[in-house]
């Protein structure tokens, strides 16, 4: 019993380790895609619940039904011609240049506020992740396993303390006053949802291999899912009752954590670090996953690979990466998705 529920909980640790990153950590993707909707956002994150746990259920049914061991094997089965080709190659540019943000990121983010050089910053997660990465799946539920639990404890302790001081923001009226963007909520809430469940999809198919019990992977994941987005509506209220300020922060939720001192700071830099790194271990994780199956290389010489060809990639720098690649991998994401649910309901 005891062991069953431990495994449903490192499935769900997995689920948010992977999805949250730096992005949501730090406020700055629920800001562009939620929080400039208004009110509105709250369902659009819900939305975004419901689509983890429909795909993740369709993709671990496939996984188990087909014997996939790499988001390349859900592609080609899914969408075997040309399109398919195409999302394969988007999806392992993606998170190989996912991975490359983030080292460029955690380089900023050490330098910014800790002053070490940036280069010391991409070659300490560089090696730390190696060091990860070489112990394959278990070095991955491992750093999840901690990194998840803090950052529950940090954004919850972040909520409560700004709840506790700003009695006058909790007011629903106030929220539905703020002043918003109407348009596009609901595509800018699909958009989201479909590039996070591409992929994690990357880590989700090979686990479904390594954990025998079905049901367990189908409680994990909606658990993660759940525990997801009550983390993103908590991280969305408290951005929705600072605007406009937060559109001038690159890290949102540090301008709401400044107020409660310095060690909350520190901790919040912190854990967005290792959200950082816990993507990174997942992107990595994934692409090996895929290069050991098609090129037929082991998975050690394929996780070095990657991080030596992230390396230089990181130089180009964060912001030119994050508008180019987001919008072109979140529509081709959207696109597998809807063939997805048809290939789904014509073969199970």
């Amino acid at each position: 019993m005891i062991k069953s529920i431990n495994i449903i909980f490192q499935i769900a640790a997995v689920f948010i380790g992977t999805i949250v990153g730096a992005g949501l950590a730090s406020g700055q993707e629920i800001t562009q895609f939620f929080t400039a909707f208004g009110y509105k956002s709250f369902i659009g994150l819900i939305i975004c619940m419901i689509m983890y746990i429909s795909y993740s259920f369709m993709i671990i049914n496939l996984s188990k039904k087909h014997n996939l061991n790499s988001y390349k094997d859900l592609i080609n089965l899914v969408s075997p011609g040309f399109l398919g080709k195409i999302t394969d190659i988007l999806t392992s540019f993606f998170m190989i240049s996912g991975a490359a943000i983030i080292l460029a990121g955690s380089g900023a983010l050490l330098h910014q506020y800790f002053g070490m050089p940036t280069l010391i910053g991409i070659l300490l997660m560089s090696i730390t992740a190696l060091i990860i990465l070489f112990r394959n799946t278990k070095g991955l539920v491992e750093i999840n396993s901690f990194i998840v639990p803090s950052l529950l404890i940090i954004i919850t302790t972040i909520f409560l303390l700004y709840m506790f001081f700003s009695g006058h923001a909790v007011n629903i009226n106030h929220i539905k006053t703020i002043p918003y963007n109407k348009n596009y909520w609901f595509l800018s809430s699909i958009i989201y949802a479909s590039f996070n469940i591409l992929s994690f999809s990357g880590v989700l198919v090979p686990f479904s291999q390594d954990v025998k019990n079905k049901k367990y992977l189908i409680i994990g994941t909606s658990l993660g899912a759940l525990g997801l987005t009550i983390l993103s509506l908590m991280i969305n209220f408290m951005l929705l009752t600072n605007i406009p300020y937060i559109f001038n922060y690159d890290i949102p939720l540090l301008y709401i954590a400044n107020r409660f001192g310095k060690i909350v700071q520190i901790l919040l830099l912190s854990i967005i670090w290792f959200e950082m790194f816990s993507t990174e271990v997942s992107n990595i994780y994934s692409v090996s996953k895929t290069l050991e199956q098609s090129f037929k290389i082991s998975y050690n010489k394929a996780v070095i690979c990657i991080i030596m060809l992230s390396i230089p990639i990181s130089q180009i720098g964060f912001k030119k990466l994050i508008n180019f690649l987001y919008p072109a991998f979140g529509i081709i994401s959207f696109i597998f998705l809807v063939q997805c649910i048809i290939f789904y309901r014509k073969n199970i």
